[in-house]
């Protein structure tokens, strides 16, 4: 099916650059109104002159006629000639006049010789053309006579005339239209020159040069066009630096948090080296003495350190798999396993009171509840180690749909920004990754006089409808 003529239109318009469309525009209406008008006013010049014309000439006939009345009626020729021969003179447009007894016997006669020479009119009034192309012939009947006078009056001038005025029309036409081509180039120049910087820069911009602006020209709407497309390469510009030190901070995370997965594995493995291992070579030596004793005595001694060992090496084993990852956080659920965790804390650091407050409903999905708990252990953990602080609270609620870890302490504080940007605390970058990858956020208040930490999770559609 063939394209509807004003797709055609619109594709074949499309071909041409805005300032041509422009240029093209005004020069199509410039001509169609200069033409019309020039037309229009020929028209009106033609008939105004035609009418004039006939006017006069009728007038004339008229004239004639009442001012050979006498000499015709004395039959004095010369007198009628001369009477023709002044008319002719004072009126340049009459080419010929006649005048002719009641007969037809022409008995005067004056012509343009230019237009009629001597001879060319017969000598009777039908000889006289009562027609001829190029001239209007009048015609009047002398008073008491009978006679006629028959008038030829030419438009030549005034078709002259109509067609000078006709030419100046035209001329001016195509004088405003130079004048409307050049304004419409400046008009174009002035509106395409922003949009031709636009287009640079966003070239520029393409090519991922950020540094390029648009030229904010004017006011109008392409200069907000232009302040638009530079706030847009502006946030394009913070995204890329902030992605870009993103993916470092991320980099300086991985390795550093590789470095703590390894710093890890040596600490366990000089934990079952030295306390497990240990305390099984105990048992193993413990085991062969008491299969070389002979004594009661020396069995049942042999055999309590067996046990003793054996008891120690198993609290060795859960308190290492508690580090690693509490069962009781998958038994019992998150509040079980922060109070044995705050409960472990406060043997561990006696000089610094820990307190739990939990205000959850129910038990939440089991990432959360694992981020939740690691958060709060990296929290407590950084307070044991570089706060100094007397005191360090945590509270677990609900709110808005959000569930919301506060971890706050009294110590001596630090800057939470420049600490991120330095890369240098593994355990803040890694307390904010856990959270938004459950789309939640994480924030740090921190001043001489304490620090405060805010978590946020959304909270499941099922857990809210469990709660």
């Amino acid at each position: 099916m063939a394209d509807p003529l004003p797709e055609r239109v619109k594709a074949f318009a499309g071909r041409f650059s805005v300032r041509t469309k422009i240029i093209g525009i005004v020069l199509a209406l410039t001509t169609i109104l200069g033409l019309g008008v020039t037309w229009q006013a020929r028209s009106a010049m033609s008939g105004l002159a035609t009418s004039e014309l006939v006017s006069r000439g009728q007038a004339i006939a008229l004239e004639v006629a009442e001012q050979v009345v006498t000499p015709m009626a004395a039959n004095d020729i010369p007198a009628v000639t001369s009477i023709l021969d002044a008319l002719l003179t004072s009126h340049p447009d009459t080419v010929f006049v006649v005048v002719a007894r009641a007969d037809g016997v022409i008995v005067g006669i004056a012509t343009d010789t230019n237009e009629y020479p001597p001879g060319t009119i017969g000598s009777n009034l039908t000889d006289v053309p009562a027609a001829v192309d190029g001239l209007h012939v009048f015609s009047a009947t002398v008073k008491n006579t009978g006679g006629a006078v028959r008038v030829g009056v030419s438009d030549t001038r005034v078709g002259n005339t109509v067609n000078a005025v006709t030419l100046q029309l035209l001329l001016t036409t195509l004088f405003v239209g130079a004048i409307g081509i050049v304004a419409a180039t400046l008009l174009t120049w002035l509106l395409t020159r922003p949009i031709v910087d636009l287009v640079k820069t966003t070239t520029k911009v393409s090519e991922g040069d950020l540094t390029a602006r648009a030229t904010v020209a004017a006011e109008d709407e392409i200069g907000a066009l232009a302040e638009s497309f530079n706030g847009m390469v502006d946030e394009i510009e913070i995204s890329r630096a902030t992605i870009a030190e993103t993916e470092q901070m991320r980099t300086r995370l991985l390795e550093r948090l590789i470095a703590a997965q390894e710093d890890e594995r040596k600490r366990i493995a000089r934990e079952l080296h030295d306390g497990i291992g240990q305390s099984l070579t105990s048992i193993m030596l413990a085991a062969g003495l008491l299969d070389r004793s002979e004594s009661v005595d020396e069995r049942n001694e042999y055999t309590a350190r067996i046990r003793e060992a054996s008891a120690d090496t198993l609290k060795q084993v859960r308190r290492l798999g508690r580090e690693l990852r509490p069962s009781v956080l998958d038994d019992l659920g998150l509040s079980a396993a922060l109070d044995r965790y705050v409960a472990e804390f406060r043997l561990r650091c006696p000089e610094i009171t820990a307190e739990i407050h939990y205000h959850l409903p129910a038990r939440l999905e089991p990432l959360i509840e694992t981020t939740l708990y690691r958060v709060v252990q990296e929290a407590m953990t950084n307070v044991a180690r570089h706060s100094g602080a007397r005191t360090v609270s945590v509270l677990i609620g609900l709110r808005s749909g959000l569930v919301r870890a506060i971890i706050e302490d009294d110590g001596a504080g630090f800057d939470p920004e420049v600490k991120r940007a330095s890369g240098e605390s593994v355990g803040i970058h890694g307390m904010v990754e856990r959270i938004e990858l459950l789309g939640g956020r994480l924030d740090i208040e921190s001043s001489e006089h304490g620090t405060t930490i805010y978590a946020e999770v959304p909270m499941p559609e099922t857990a809210n409808g469990t709660a």
